[in-house]
């Protein structure tokens, strides 16, 4: 095994301004800050179990579907431990990330079509499933499905409370689901009475609401990953792309620590949280991964204005619905029933 670069012991900043002008406000923990980013720390951890149980090989495959960040962990884990990585994604992969894959060593294979029901997400999988059977002894992590993926934020919530002690609130997109989890089960042994914020997009069908092509990558989903701890949320909130973009240059030109599609969405979020909580509230954002490898999407403004992302206008306060079904929403809008849709749909367990 190689050694790799240093993951894990992120910052922890206060963020107020541009949220808050009465002193209360919060921590983010800037992931970013990893050498590819958050999900360096779960392409590490499901590698290494892997491989512990005999279900990775030496110089075995690693096959993944992955949107940009669990590729650039995968690759680092590939070079940590000696695998060979293939990386399945779609249109939508920022150009920065496909280069920096491939001169990491990665082969990266796109999908042209999406899947008639599972958006691009499904159709990112059914290609691994191929590459899977076409090479004998390969292993793909399935971060959606995978409970190492979930076991990988231990170490995230312990830095937090090394450095905090007491957390109130905790803040966190949700893509697989696998940081929400894992940080919040971590954090409520020691503080059970922790409420968790979840944080979608428009258009994502994790928390009930139908899907939609949407612009917003990693967080979000057209699948229902069985990392989603669905009655670990409090609440859930839905933000649009363009929500996301605004508060992403807010902050930036705010803060400096700033970054892409789940950061704006995040910090919007809990922004709001830090307004409506009284004062001395512990709230804790994650910010998953910094701004570089968005200069040409978010902070590239023919991008935006292309999609009119520019043009949004960023409200105080979410919109409110009691369930998520009772109607699709296309802004920042709040609800706190959370259910989990398959069971809903079912009456399953899942």
């Amino acid at each position: 095994m190689r050694s790799h670069a240093p993951v894990g012991n992120t910052p922890l900043v206060w963020i107020d301004t541009p949220f808050t002008t009465d002193g209360t406000g919060f921590w983010a923990k800037l992931e970013g800050h990893n050498p590819g980013g958050m999900k360096d720390r779960p392409a590490l951890h499901m590698v290494a179990r892997a491989r512990e149980r005999g279900d990775l090989k030496p110089g075995g495959l690693i096959v993944e579907s992955t949107s940009g960040t669990l590729g650039l962990g995968l690759a680092l884990a590939g070079i940590t431990y000696g695998h060979p990585v293939a990386l399945v994604t779609d249109p939508g992969m920022e150009p920065i990330v496909h280069r920096l894959l491939v001169a990491y060593g990665a082969r990266v294979e796109i999908v042209e079509q999406p899947d008639p029901v599972g958006g691009w997400q499904e159709a990112r999988r059914a290609r691994v499933a191929e590459l899977l059977a076409r090479n004998p002894g390969a292993y793909s992590p399935d971060q959606y499905h995978n409970p190492d993926n979930v076991a990988a934020y231990a170490a995230l919530a312990a830095e937090i409370r090394a450095d905090l002690g007491r957390v109130d609130v905790l803040v966190c997109s949700v893509g697989t689901g696998g940081h929400s989890a894992g940080i919040a089960r971590e954090l409520r042994r020691h503080n059970p009475g922790l409420r968790l914020v979840g944080v979608d997009t428009v258009g994502s069908t994790i928390f009930g609401q139908p899907a939609r092509p949407r612009l917003m990558r990693g967080l979000g989903s057209s699948i229902h990953p069985r990392n989603v701890d669905y009655p670990a949320f409090d609440e859930v909130h839905w933000v649009s792309a363009g929500e996301s973009v605004v508060t992403c240059r807010r902050l930036a030109a705010a803060q400096y620590a700033s970054g892409g599609w789940s950061v704006g969405a995040v910090a919007l979020v809990a922004g709001w949280v830090a307004r409506t909580h009284p004062a001395g509230t512990r709230i804790v954002a994650v910010f998953p991964d910094g701004p570089q490898r968005y200069f040409d999407t978010v902070y590239n403004d023919t991008y935006c204005a292309a999609h009119r992302l520019l043009e949004t206008a960023t409200a105080d306060e979410p919109d409110t619905i009691d369930h998520p079904g009772e109607r699709e929403v296309l802004r920042w809008t709040r609800c706190t029933t959370v259910v989990d849709p398959l069971t809903a749909l079912t009456g399953a367990t899942r």
